[in-house]
């Protein structure tokens, strides 16, 4: 067999693309061999079972044999599942296909003066069915048909063969062989917990819900269960999509209700009132409801990465409404009348929330041109996280004012004297709270000391990058599934039954251990197309999918089956992989090219015996096949034109007398099935090769005189890549840092001295990694800038963007602390988090900033503006903060496990990256804005005109822009003005 793979681009319509290929390959096929059969085989996600399963006898049912037993699945079990709702098929595999065998007896076939080799074209004689045209029959046009199929082996039997007459007439196939009909010989066994089984693979359609289709099938394999047992059959389930979705999805709907829980919790800490967290915490539902909408009007289901992008959003979607509450019940407590402290209050942190929620959800709008599986994976991540930040920020900017305009009230006794009182009480018990006693004389510290507070934060992030090499690093990490997958290899020409011996010592083996639930065995490749999806001609393989127990840890169970078999001692080359999250490979695959085979041997060798001792990896193999011994039959064709044959008549002559040939192809009522003509005495040494005879006209000749009969090594088969011929080292990573695994291999690679000509490539999922990581720093710094964009239109200045973004790098501290401290390795959906972080931590600048540019337009200096505004910023940053931060925390310990591959990494990133950037932000955005705002000042000075004494003499006025511009006149702020100031 060859086999030709076409890897497609992600997107790419596999129906068209098919249509194409056999467009393709039909052209060319009146250019291959006659006996040369191409079929187009596709496969993609759609195609993947939902449920594998798989049916065995019991004890009780040895009455049963193989085709009983196929009998009853395909005329009971099949049916039966095709009838549940959004089931696309249902495919039956260890089914022995049917073929009529003809057994031919060499006495009566000499004694008729034929040989097997002239029963070939017995189908091609007889059989057949032509339309010869039309004739009338009066008003009446009647086809004619000429011929009559062959329809039984009766039928087959009958057949006259041509030029031979025995004394009751012409001599018929059934008098020279016996013909019959039966199972093909098996090419491949099933076998579950060992018992031989079929193999049933439920797809369902696009549209249809896993879930409910597993559900549905339990239902109906529940149904048919009494009928099973009483034949003596059980159905076991091999696998099964449907429950680890439905715990990823219970687990994370778990996490997501303690982080709600959480968050409400530290909103009633902080503003320390029931009526003004409830406001604020409607604000989770609601978004959450109105994203359920949205998804369902644009296609979007319920899934892992869907759930989790929700799950994550409880956080981040509270916090618009927190910053509104919070400054509402800010202006309240002044004594400020209720409708215009609302107004008031929304006003003055409208834009700075509005822009930030934007930052929020702009930096998911890279994702969106993030190419391959990744971008297919998280595209409805980011759309279902931008949804229910919008969804958040109408709610906070609509929903929070009215409900705090009827639930909140202003403090008794405000209308006394216009409040005055009433805010200064206020405002001196803001300055007796906890945080403002911690945080404003440090505050005042680092503001005289700007540029200290600058080098800490330089010595912070120089800390940071120092820690990038300690960073593990992988693809999309391990899912957490309950199945292993343990594969066998074979030397290349490995009989089946030598096969099957020892994949019966490996079934052994994983019986014994514990925590193993079921194990389904595949030896052999089975039919055409699975072949082709094996790798065609590759070395001969046993496969054990093993389903594990509900509590089982899975990684420690891999590394049990490991060093089980390795001291079994089991035949062939055995490698166990499994839980990966089902978005690639879980290997490491260096292809080797080489212009010759033995370069590439060589070169695929080197390679191997190089990363073998490689720290980090835990299993090597390679798909070269090694040499295998053949016997060559080399045509003279001068000798055989000499006996009156050409080179194809001695090369079918050979191949009938060696084995079993197909003739033809019969209908018997069930659908076509093969006839085979069984080879007489087929030779089963090379000395019984060399003694045949090929019949000539003028008699037989050895085969010797027409033909070299020669012992020849070549392989078993032959790999190309792209032209070139080629083979893969396959790595096995021992744990989880696959980037500092293939920066080993790469360097180990990079030593070996190739032959010439030869290549070596990383691909598998390295090569997946790098793409991924590439595409998605990309994104990153798109992110970054689209963020830039949207803060230079909201402050309407080029510098005062640029402050803010500081504290984007360090959110990296804490991002990078959170990881090396719980041993997670950075991979895709860490990245995903750190792509959100950009737009969460530079919300809290915005806010913080925002309200000092108010402060300074008011007439405040600059210091004065500074300190006040992240004074009154304080506790909304911290509460925006810590409302995210504890509704992730259930997420980042993986209480329930659920989704944890994605959601886990995610959550440790943007929490550690909050707490990080908070506490910078706090200090080192006012710090500074200090030291950019205060040049700028200076400059403005240098370049104004000093004024006139007399025109400044008595009147108290400062210079024109001294606080806050050039040629803008500014009122002095004093005490008076803090009493009245709505801020």
């Amino acid at each position: 067999m060859s086999v030709t793979t076409v890897e497609m681009t992600y997107g790419t319509d596999m129906d068209a693309a098919a249509t194409q290929l056999r467009g393709a390959v039909d052209q060319i096929r009146r250019q291959l061999p006659e006996d040369v059969d191409p079929q187009v085989v596709t496969g993609s996600v759609d195609d993947l079972p939902v449920l594998q399963l798989a049916v065995s006898r019991t004890g009780g049912g040895d009455e049963l044999d193989d085709a009983a037993l196929a009998a009853l699945v395909e005329d009971t079990v099949v049916p039966r599942l095709e009838e549940v709702d959004d089931v696309r098929g249902v495919s039956v595999s260890g089914v022995a296909d049917q073929e009529v065998r003809i057994d031919t007896d060499p006495a009566a076939l000499a004694a008729a003066g034929l040989t097997t080799a002239q029963l070939g074209t017995l189908l091609q004689d007889n059989g057949a069915v032509v339309p010869a045209g039309t004739v009338a029959d009066g008003d009446t046009e009647l086809s004619v048909q000429v011929g009559s199929a062959v329809g039984s082996v009766d039928d087959l039997a009958a057949l006259p063969l041509p030029g031979a007459t025995g004394p009751d007439g012409p001599v018929t196939l059934g008098d020279v062989a016996e013909v019959t009909e039966g199972p093909q010989e098996a090419t491949s066994y099933s076998r579950l917990d060992g018992e031989p089984s079929l193999g049933v693979a439920i797809t369902k359609t696009p549209q249809g819900n896993t879930v409910e289709v597993s559900h549905a099938v339990a239902d109906a394999l529940a149904e048919l269960r009494p009928v099973l047992e009483e034949r003596g059959v059980r159905t076991a389930v091999v696998f099964d999509q449907a429950p680890f979705i439905e715990e990823s999805i219970h687990g994370l709907a778990t996490e997501g209700g303690l982080g709600l829980v959480f968050a409400v919790v530290v909103i009633l800490l902080f503003l320390a009132s029931i009526p003004s967290t409830l406001v604020s915490a409607v604000s989770i539902p609601l978004s959450l409801a109105v994203t359920f909408v949205v998804m369902q009007l644009t296609g979007y289901t319920l899934n892992i990465l869907t759930l989790g992008a929700m799950t994550i959003a409880i956080g981040r979607v509270v916090d618009d409404a927190i910053v509104v509450i919070e400054n509402i019940k800010r202006h309240l407590s002044y004594g400020e009348d209720e409708r215009q402290a609302i107004l008031t209050a929304v006003r003055e942190v409208g834009g700075a929330i509005t822009a930030s929620t934007v930052c929020t959800v702009a930096v998911f709008a890279p994702i969106a041109f993030v190419s391959g599986m990744v971008g297919e994976l998280f595209r409805p991540f980011a759309m279902t996280v931008a949804i229910a930040m919008l969804s958040s920020l109408v709610v906070a900017l609509m929903v929070v004012p009215v409900l705090a305009y009827w639930f909140l009230r202003s403090p008794r006794g405000a209308e006394a004297d216009g409040g005055a009182a009433v805010r200064a009480a206020a405002e001196a018990k803001e300055r007796r709270g906890l945080w403002q006693r911690a945080y404003v004389p440090s505050l005042a510290t680092a503001l005289r000391r700007p540029w200290a507070v600058v080098g800490v934060a330089v010595v912070v992030l120089a800390g940071t990058l120092a820690l990038v090499p300690r960073m593990e690093t992988s693809f999309i990490g391990d899912s957490g599934q309950n199945t292993l997958t343990v594969t066998q290899t074979f030397d290349a020409g490995t009989a089946l039954d030598a096969q099957d011996d020892a994949a019966r010592q490996v079934e052994g083996v994983l019986g014994d251990l514990a925590g193993v639930e079921t194990v389904q065995t595949t030896v052999g490749s089975g039919d055409d197309a699975m072949a082709a999806f094996a790798g065609g001609g590759a070395a001969p393989q046993a496969s054990f999918a093993v389903t594990l127990g509900a509590d089982v840890d899975a990684e420690a169970t891999r590394g049990e089956v490991r060093d089980a078999l390795a001291d079994a001692g089991v035949p062939g080359d055995i490698q166990v992989s499994g839980g990966e999250s089902g978005f690639g490979g879980s290997t490491v695959d260096l292809v080797v090219t080489a212009p010759d085979a033995e370069a590439l041997s060589q070169a695929a060798t080197a390679v191997q015996d190089a990363v073998g001792d490689v720290d980090g990896v835990a299993e090597v193999a390679n798909n070269l096949s090694a040499a295998t011994e053949r016997v060559q039959v080399t045509v003279d064709r001068a000798a055989a034109a000499r006996a009156g044959l050409t080179e194809a008549q001695v090369s079918g002559v050979v191949a009938g007398q060696m084995g079993d040939r197909t003739i033809g192809r019969v209908d018997l009522g069930e659908g076509p099935v093969d006839v085979v003509v069984a080879a007489e005495d087929a030779p089963a040494t090379v000395d019984e090769l060399q003694d045949l005879v090929v019949p000539t006209a003028t008699g037989v000749v050895p085969l010797t005189d027409v033909a070299a009969v020669e012992r020849v090594e070549a392989p078993a088969s032959v790999t190309r890549e792209d032209g070139r011929r080629s083979a893969t080292v396959s790595v096995t990573p021992a744990g989880q840092d696959l980037g500092s695994l293939t920066t080993a291999l790469t360097a180990a690679v990079d030593g070996v001295e190739l032959p010439a000509g030869a290549a070596v490539e990383v691909g598998g999922v390295a090569s997946q990694q790098a793409d991924a990581f590439a595409d998605l720093g990309l994104a990153l710094l798109a992110a970054i800038a689209i963020v830039y964009l949207v803060m230079v239109g909201t402050f309407r200045s080029m510098v005062q963007p640029l402050i803010l973004l500081v504290s984007v790098p360090f959110a990296a501290t804490g991002a990078l602390v959170a990881l090396l401290v719980t041993g997670t390795p950075l991979g895709v959906p860490a990245l995903i988090g750190v792509l959100m972080l950009v737009g969460i931590v530079v919300s809290n600048a915005i806010v913080l900033i925002d309200l000092v540019n108010q402060y300074r337009e008011r007439g405040r200096t600059l210091d004065d503006a500074v300190r006040e505004g992240a004074r009154k910023r304080l506790r909304p940053i911290v509460m925006t903060a810590a409302a995210t931060i504890f509704a992730l925390t259930p997420m980042a310990l993986g209480i329930t496990g659920g989704g944890s591959f994605i959601s886990r990494p995610l959550a440790l990133v943007v929490i550690g990256g909050l707490v990080s950037s908070t506490l910078l932000t706090l200090y080192v955005v006012p710090a500074i804005y200090t030291i950019v705002e205060r040049r700028k000042e200076r400059r403005a000075a240098r370049r104004r005109p000093v004024p006139r004494t007399d025109a400044a003499v008595g009147t108290g006025a400062p210079a024109a822009g001294a606080a806050g511009g050039a040629g803008e006149e500014r009122r002095p702020y004093t005490a008076q003005h803090a009493k009245v100031d709505p801020a």
